[in-house]
């Protein structure tokens, strides 16, 4: 059998599990045949068990089964729900997967474009473990192309576009994947400082925007649904409800407002005012009134 079929296998029992919480071995092994998950034929008890410790190896999750109910059930499931790379990772399996089943409905199917640059993320990710320096062909928009020497930390993905976190030799930068021309490999090896973390790094910012900006304590109200939305899609870790009252919600949050943050702000407008600081107010309200003046 294929990697791919194996790993399709996998997914199915693992999303299967997390659904229905606990099985015997006979009622995962008629939803696998119901389900079509190879292709009609069963799964053995054997292979079952195999596939358990390959679940363990590539997810870190442990199927248990009760000795008194003889259901199977995953028994460490914040493995996967507190660990954002897991999470993508089995998402985007399991969308995956799903794609290739659906080639009936594919006009019914409606995706976004495919971020540019996702190429290269093979290399970068290679230059990380390893700790080598890659070498990356980029042109940012309106200037030259260059090539130049990069030891890469960390990759971000933000608005579906990948980005990388390196240190150029002058300050640590951040690269737009679909901006680069090139990524190569090099057998130079860089020391990262011990305690730099690429989490800390972004932490009080929104996005992937890095500059300086100072801190701030920052007041939102959301109005109507508005506020449903951001307990749901918290604006960031940070964030947190005050108070409600009259159809609107207060949240504060303490972050750095980079124009990342600005934009997320003013891509909600209809239904989010900022209250605090006066500065952030003075500076969206700059940014709209200067768009009015372009598009009387």
């Amino acid at each position: 059998m294929s990697i791919a079929k194996q790993i399709k296998q996998y997914v199915w029992i693992v999303n299967t599990l997390r659904k229905k919480k606990r099985m015997t071995l006979s009622e995962l092994q008629e939803q696998w045949v119901q389900d079509e998950v190879a292709d009609g034929n069963p799964l053995p008890r054997s292979t079952f068990n195999k596939y358990r410790d390959g679940i363990l190896e590539m997810f870190g999750l442990v199927i248990d089964c009760n000795e008194r109910t003889y259901q199977y059930y995953i028994s460490n499931p914040d493995e996967v729900d507190d660990n954002l790379r897991k999470q993508w990772m089995l998402s985007t399996l399991t969308t995956g997967l799903t794609l290739t089943n659906s080639s009936a409905i594919k006009d019914d199917i409606i995706l976004e474009n495919v971020p540019a640059g996702y190429e290269f993320l093979p290399v970068i990710m290679q230059a990380i473990h390893q700790r080598r320096t890659i070498t990356i062909g980029y042109q940012k928009f309106g200037f030259e192309a260059y090539t130049k020497p990069v030891d890469p930390y960390a990759v971000r993905l933000f608005r579906q576009r990948w980005y990388l976190l390196a240190d150029n030799r002058e300050h640590m930068a951040v690269y737009s994947l679909d901006r680069m021309l090139s990524a190569t490999l090099t057998d130079e090896r860089f020391r990262r400082p011990a305690d730099f973390s690429s989490k800390k790094h972004f932490a009080e910012y929104f996005g992937v925007m890095v500059d300086g900006t100072p801190m701030e304590h920052v007041v939102v109200r959301a109005h109507g649904k508005m506020a449903n939305l951001l307990r749901t899609l918290p604006l960031h870790h940070s964030q947190r409800e005050l108070e409600s009252a009259d159809g609107h919600t207060d949240f504060a949050i303490d972050i750095r407002p980079s124009i990342d943050f600005i934009s997320e702000l003013m891509s909600k407008a209809d239904g989010l005012d900022v209250l605090e600081p006066a500065s952030l107010k003075e500076k969206i309200r700059g940014i709209m009134e200067a768009a009015l003046k372009r598009n009387p």
